[in-house]
């Protein structure tokens, strides 16, 4: 079942035409959160991260888009596919309303909420060997709109298919400056001694929701120093350990990487305390 503008409709169902927005011009953002028998995960931090998006795209919020309104309408749309009592990946997707070419004829939204079992209650990652490389046949330019998440994902979706066509597992994407920003998927993260270090938003990095809950957890760890600065494909080699994050996955630690292979024994320790912050969250 999936939820449009608040009517819950079959997901087979004919609700969308040639016309949308999202089709034609990417003129679309998505949140995609991780539900545990009904509660949303750092639900507040989506939220604002949301309306903070809308508002850069000049998309026109409605009065009724409270928190409050949104959470409300992801647990009806979850009743209603019978995942109340589950672990679920909920994808809400925002869109202006169709009319217009590159300008717009109105900046009102309309809304889906669609909603998928996940196999696992709590953030788990396996050790299985997992190998990134560079992918270098497009950059990501630095700037504002990087770090939202929008509908035009076509760097992710050819790197996708790059890693598959050559036996990789994830890619590791560069910006104009030759500096690297994140995985396909996901934040990157590299420990080195005993520094935690992730690109910084103005690299050209998604703002990444689980990127921010790391962040805060790294900061409590005494024992480990924070770094949100340039990351050169160097020292992805020359790293101790290196993970990838997204809300869904939670942690995805990488194992081989050209020439160099990576124990986790940090981001272990990581991986434990968001467990206990997922915990209690709920």
């Amino acid at each position: 079942m999936i939820n449009f503008d608040g009517q819950i409709l079959p997901a087979e169902s004919f609700y969308l035409n040639h016309e949308n927005r999202g089709l034609r011009y990417g003129d679309t953002l998505f949140e995609t959160i991780k539900a545990i028998h009904g509660q949303l995960l750092f639900w507040e931090d989506h939220y604002l991260r949301l309306m903070a998006s809308m508002r850069i795209l000049r998309m026109e919020i409605p009065m009724a888009f409270t928190m409050e309104y949104l959470e409300a309408e992801i647990c009806r749309t979850l009743i209603a596919s019978g995942l109340q009592e589950a672990a679920a990946r909920v994808r809400l997707t925002v869109f202006r309303k169709n009319g217009g070419l590159y300008l717009p004829l109105s900046s009102q939204i309309s809304f889906i909420i669609e909603a998928t079992a996940l196999s696992e209650n709590t953030y788990s990652f396996s050790t299985e060997r997992y190998e990134i490389t560079l992918f270098k046949d497009h950059i990501v330019h630095n700037g504002l709109i990087s770090t939202l998440k929008t509908g035009n994902k076509l760097i992710q979706v050819l790197g996708s298919i790059y890693a598959r066509e050559n036996g990789y597992q994830n890619c590791a994407l560069l910006n104009q400056d030759k500096q690297v920003i994140e995985a396909l998927n996901g934040n990157l993260f590299l420990v080195k001694d005993e520094i935690l270090k992730t690109p910084a938003l103005g690299d050209g990095c998604i703002n990444g929701i689980m990127r921010k809950q790391i962040c805060r957890i790294a900061k409590k760890l005494t024992h480990i120093q924070l770094s949100e600065s340039a990351v050169s494909p160097f020292e992805l080699q020359d790293a101790d350990e290196i993970f990838i994050t997204n809300v869904i996955m939670g942690i995805q630690p990488v194992t081989h990487y050209r020439k160099a292979v990576f124990k986790h024994p940090v981001t272990s320790e990581i991986l434990k305390e968001l467990n206990l912050l997922t915990a209690i969250s709920n």
